[in-house]
């Protein structure tokens, strides 16, 4: 019998628990559980509601251009500035405009960032922020003048790179994928870059004994012609097409394929001999899911042929 109202009486509080009011229940935390998603605490917004809160639709898109190390400038110690850190392209992608708020993506040297930032119509100002969690973040202020955006932008911490500002110089750009691209046939063929110091000598003929002196020169990268004939994209290329070709050459031939797609080029090599090109436009960080099979299959054996190509360095006054 005891046992009958021990089981009665512990039904009794379960149904209690049941009935409990959903008000009185503690609500979960995110950030105390990250299994909790907190899209589904937020309200929900109709794709129609989104569009309608967009503005500025006529600004979205890509402006493209220089990346500029300013002269004379107090801020920046120019006796810590490299070769790589010139002729830099950078591009800024505005996504969505909502209110006076301003969604998009810088790209430069390989590197992709988010920004969040105001726009202001009756100046036409852009103030883009980038996240702050990479050394190389920072602010652009820009003024926006017809198809062009000038300004400057200037890292959050200084100590963090060699450059803490940059002026900028864009236009608004339409990117197209061409197969049929290729590298300018006036493009310098030295790879500037990538210097090696030769250590030669010669027989002085001034010394009374023909003295044997040694002499430390610099030689670079040079490219051959064939960079602007083979072209990956869209030729099947063999061993015999590549076996007698620079490393250099089969770098670039390589490196065309990207470029093509937008690829930015972190390594200051690729980026000297694209940037160069009018049609050049970076917009991506990775863009290996936009290679056709013909060029997946072409990169392949290139990587392959460059893995045992041998630079060649030739040496001359710049």
């Amino acid at each position: 019998m005891k046992k009958i109202y021990l089981i009665l009486f512990m039904a009794f509080f379960v149904l209690i628990g049941c009935n409990e009011s959903p008000k009185n229940k503690k609500q979960e935390n995110p950030e105390e559980n990250p299994g909790v998603q907190i899209e589904r605490l937020l309200p929900e917004v109709t794709e129609r509601e989104a569009l309608a809160k967009e503005h500025y639709p006529e600004l979205y898109g890509i402006y493209s251009g220089d990346f500029m190390i300013p002269e004379n400038d107090e801020e920046i110690n120019y006796s810590r500035v490299e070769y790589g850190d010139y002729n830099k392209k950078i591009s800024l992608k505005f996504n969505r405009i909502i209110n006076d708020t301003v969604y998009g993506h810088s790209i430069t040297g390989g590197n992709q960032r988010p920004f969040v930032g105001t726009y202001d119509k009756t100046s036409n100002v852009f103030i883009l922020n980038e996240p702050g969690d990479d050394k190389t973040d920072g602010k652009f202020e820009l003024q926006l003048k017809n198809d062009s955006i000038v300004g400057v932008w200037r890292v959050y911490q200084k100590k963090n790179v060699r450059i803490p500002k940059k002026e900028l110089r864009l236009q608004r750009k339409v990117f197209a994928y061409d197969p049929n691209l290729m590298l300018d046939r006036d493009t310098d063929l030295i790879d500037w870059s990538s210097p090696k110091e030769f250590i030669d000598s010669f027989v002085d003929s001034d010394t009374e004994e023909g003295e044997e002196e040694n002499y430390s020169d610099v030689g670079y990268r040079v490219a051959s012609e064939l960079i602007f004939e083979i072209n990956a994209s869209t030729q099947k290329l063999t061993e015999k097409d590549l076996k007698n070709l620079k490393k250099l050459d089969l770098e670039i031939i390589r490196n065309s394929v990207y470029a093509r797609h937008g690829y930015s080029f972190k390594k200051a090599t690729y980026r000297y001999f694209f940037e160069m090109t009018d049609w050049y436009i970076p917009v991506s960080d990775n863009v290996d899911d936009q290679l056709s099979v013909l060029e997946k299959e072409n990169i392949v054996l290139l990587n392959r042929m460059i893995k045992y190509a041998e630079d060649h360095y030739d040496t001359f006054g710049r």
